[in-house]
């Protein structure tokens, strides 16, 4: 479905060159989860926003259902964005707007006739449990219910790709739990790809089938989560995984 290949992105400023992502090869099959983690500072973000386009690869492609993506732009880039839902860490809501009018928000930009879109809404609100606070302000809710209101308004638009960038850092641990079993239940119910963006590796265990460690800018070592838990050849990845202390402890 999405395929990165020999993605690199490199920042220049007056005080010289940054390389942020160097050769990124990595492919996120459809209906999969996925979970790319990383230390701070690893090219996690940098990562997230080359696949959206946000930021442009300084070499490499982008395939999305083997159509290249890398160089679009006008109207065929605002379609590719249609087709990819994001969440925040920070939730992004607009705070003067309800819940309702934050999930009907894409579908504005996409011009719905308001008959459908107060359906959808309706429909996504219903989907992440949230019907009885369509009239209520981000202000008014929970931390977990926020990220709720951003999760539908994220898949408002039907996306086939849904991003998360740390979806779960600004949540307690029960809240945590509630949120990443939502996500599961949307993969099973809708088939949407996921791919998480996380240093929390209590995430990736709980959510993703697959996962890939990203560090010093690129992907050292990638496969299925089980045997990445309790096989993983890295340094980096066995320190992140806890491999380096009680292996047990990881397997279900």
């Amino acid at each position: 479905m999405l395929e990165l290949v020999g993605v690199g992105k490199v920042y220049t400023s007056r005080s010289g060159s940054v390389e942020a992502l160097k050769d990124i090869n990595i492919l996120f099959e459809k209906g999969d989860t996925t979970g790319i983690i990383g230390l701070s500072g690893a090219g996690k973000s940098t990562l997230v926003r080359c696949i959206n386009l946000l930021e442009r690869p300084t070499c490499g492609r982008i395939l999305f259902n083997g159509e290249d993506v890398t160089g679009i732009s006008g109207r065929r880039l605002r379609a590719y964005r249609r087709r990819i839902g994001m969440i925040f860490q920070n939730f992004n809501l607009f705070a003067q707007r309800t819940v309702e009018k934050n999930v009907a928000f894409p579908l504005e930009i996409e011009r719905m006739p308001k008959t459908g879109r107060d359906r959808r809404v309706s429909e996504m609100l219903e989907l992440v449990g949230l019907s009885d606070k369509a009239r209520n302000y981000p202000s008014e809710l929970s931390g977990g219910q926020r990220q709720r209101v951003s999760i539908a308004r994220a898949l408002a638009a039907s996306p086939e790709l849904l991003l998360c960038d740390e979806p779960t850092s600004a949540l307690d641990s029960m809240t945590t739990a509630n949120i990443l079993s939502l996500l599961d239940e949307i993969n099973d119910r809708l088939g949407v790809t996921i791919v998480v963006i996380t240093h929390e590796m209590s995430v990736v265990k709980r959510l993703c089938r697959k996962m890939a460690v990203i560090d010093n800018t690129s992907i050292i070592e990638s496969g299925e989560t089980r045997r990445m838990l309790t096989g993983a050849k890295s340094g980096i990845a066995r320190t992140l995984l806890g491999l380096e202390g009680n292996r047990d402890e990881f397997i279900d």
